[in-house]
């Protein structure tokens, strides 16, 4: 027996079969934009830890940032004995978050977590209970979390009953717009949508937050309409609502900005930051406005490993490598690429229905045909396995499993970036017609 079939073995013996894994590659190592299994087979990273490797696997910045905080100590509990880096982190991350209203932070360690704490900080400041989410998005997979997420299997099935006083309203799905209409003329109806809502489903006098992803990421990478956003968070002002932008996988310059709602100009009451913050390390931001932090009494959130020192300090070192390598432009010139060849692809490929996303945060929606819009499931996975099994990680999304994110390293080269399209264009060919053939 070979030492994978043994680690095989031993997982099915010895690991949950519930916390399941999408592919069958065992990791030795992985650098910049490459992995190599124990194999030593490599393969280029398209999928980035679900967009949690933004500044690249075992960057050396990061990896002295957390040697060095190794030697010093790695834990005492930030609510006992606190240190500096987390102070540093939280002065960054309050001037980073969009808006010019003073901001306070506070650390968790996962984006989960994060979610969990805007909603009792929302709730607390608000004196209110009900939140407002959306269909498609995702919050995590806590009781708050799965009950804020949308989609049902694999992330509540058979996990009920739900945090209550939770509601969902249609997002902005342009592609497959809910209420038949078609941009620019529709007025941004789906924002409008939430005035009705108010009337037949939770008052505005109950309703402490709405809870938003900039850009939805497992639901498909569904990017909302330029108007959108500020007439959501117009609607939570007038009816003081706060407004919490869930920058969990949008954030530390995937959309080509540092936050995705800069995009919009739109300053969030609360944001919550987790994924690419600390390259890997688990920790957790709930940045918002000062007054709204401030109000929860001493001791009302915190963790026993929220702003672990080690997290912390490898937090630091990705904000420098962000700024100093001009990630965020790298970001954008990333989605340039995205954006120009899949839309050629489109041409050529009746499959490609949709191209979509802002800056590195990239998706395709695979159909089969572009008239009918009809989901291809089958073949969006054929197409991942296909790019697996030659060199290629990928990761399909979409409450119809039809779409295909790209989450790749913003530290990945060029050469790398072409040899990932060439993979992807050679599965097109073969798991499907072009538009010339009958």
């Amino acid at each position: 027996m070979d030492k994978i079939d043994t680690i095989v073995e031993n997982r099915h013996q010895y690991m949950a079969s519930g916390f399941a894994s999408g592919t069958s590659c065992y990791v030795k190592e992985a650098k910049g934009a490459v992995i190599k299994d124990i194999n030593n087979k490599e393969y280029i990273d398209f999928a980035g830890g679900i967009a949690v490797m933004n500044v690249g696997h075992s960057h050396p910045k990061v990896i002295k940032a957390i040697e060095e905080q190794a030697k010093k100590f790695i834990h005492t509990c930030f609510m006992v004995l606190p240190y500096e880096s987390a102070v540093d982190l939280a002065q960054k991350l309050c001037k980073l978050v969009p808006g010019d209203t003073p901001k306070a932070a506070m650390f968790a360690n996962s984006g989960a977590e994060a979610v969990e704490n805007a909603v009792k900080i929302a709730r607390y400041y608000t004196k209110k209970q009900a939140v407002i989410a959306f269909e498609s998005g995702f919050h995590g997979r806590t009781l708050m979390g799965m009950s804020l997420t949308s989609k049902v299997k694999p992330y509540k099935f058979g996990f009920g009953p739900y945090a209550p006083e939770i509601y969902r309203i249609p997002f902005a799905y342009c592609y497959r717009c809910h209420f038949g209409a078609k941009y620019p003329d529709c007025g941004i109806k789906c924002a409008d949508f939430l005035k009705n809502f108010f009337i037949s489903h939770t008052a505005p006098e109950n309703t402490a937050a709405i809870i938003a992803e900039p850009v939805q990421g497992e639901g498909g990478y569904i990017v909302p309409p330029p108007e959108y956003f500020e007439k959501i968070n117009n609607i939570c002002k007038e009816n003081n609502i706060l407004f919490i932008a869930d920058e969990i996988q949008t954030g530390i310059g995937r959309t080509g900005k540092m936050f995705a709602m800069e995009h919009w100009g739109v300053e969030a009451d609360i944001t919550t930051i987790a994924k690419s913050l600390a390259a890997g390390m688990p920790l957790s931001a709930v940045v918002g406005k000062k007054e709204i932090m401030n109000s929860v009494h001493a001791g009302g959130i915190g963790g026993t490993y929220g702003a672990n020192p080690v997290a912390c300090q490898s937090a630091l070192a990705v904000l420098d490598i962000v700024k100093k390598e001009k990630l965020l432009q790298r970001s954008n010139d990333i989605g340039a690429k995205l954006m120009d060849r899949f839309n050629e692809l489109k041409l050529e490929f009746d499959i490609i229905g949709d191209v979509r996303g802002l800056g590195a945060m990239m998706a395709i929606e695979l159909v089969k045909n572009q008239t009918t819009k009809e989901p291809a499931h089958e073949k969006t996975q054929a197409l991942t396995s296909y790019c697996f099994e030659n060199g290629l990680i990928l990761l399909s999304c979409g409450g119809l499993g039809n779409v295909i994110r790209f989450m790749m390293p913003l530290v990945i080269t060029d050469d790398q970036l072409e040899q990932g399209f060439k993979i992807i264009e050679n599965g097109l060919q073969i798991i499907c017609s072009k538009k010339n053939k009958k």
